[in-house]
């Protein structure tokens, strides 16, 4: 016998996993088009930079946020309760990330669309006052 039973299992786990695979790039391609008619942009390459920039300055902010809990004298060795630390660390992170959003889109070229989020987001927040 030239083949034996677990290849053809594994040419049908293959085409599973393609069909998988495909239905969630369309799901994916479908939420790429909300997301550009929501942002008001055009192309799919923009959206792919500025979940890049998101993502990028998220991991940045908690890396900032790291040696300016340290140079408060904060750890999660000395903070007691841990959930203590955690919050404050948190509460840290959040205007670092606001800060260096639109100073990393910029880095991407997308500094006017990171300014107008900032300041959306500042609005909701009741900050607007800030940028006005």
């Amino acid at each position: 016998m030239l083949f034996n039973n677990s290849f053809f299992l594994f040419l049908l786990y293959l085409e599973q996993l393609v069909l998988k695979i495909i239905v969630n790039l369309r799901k994916i391609y479908l939420k790429m088009d909300k997301l550009k008619q929501r942002w008001g942009i055009n192309s799919n390459f923009q959206v792919a930079i500025i979940i890049l920039v998101f993502a990028i300055n998220g991991t940045f902010a908690t890396w900032v946020a790291k040696p300016v809990t340290e140079f408060f004298g904060l750890s999660s060795e000395t903070a007691s309760p841990y959930i203590l630390y955690l919050t404050l660390r948190i509460l840290l992170i959040f205007p670092i990330y606001q800060i260096t959003l639109p100073i990393v889109g910029w880095f991407f070229g997308q500094f006017k669309f990171f300014w107008e989020f900032e300041k959306k987001m500042l609005r909701r927040i009741g900050l607007g006052k800030l940028i006005d």
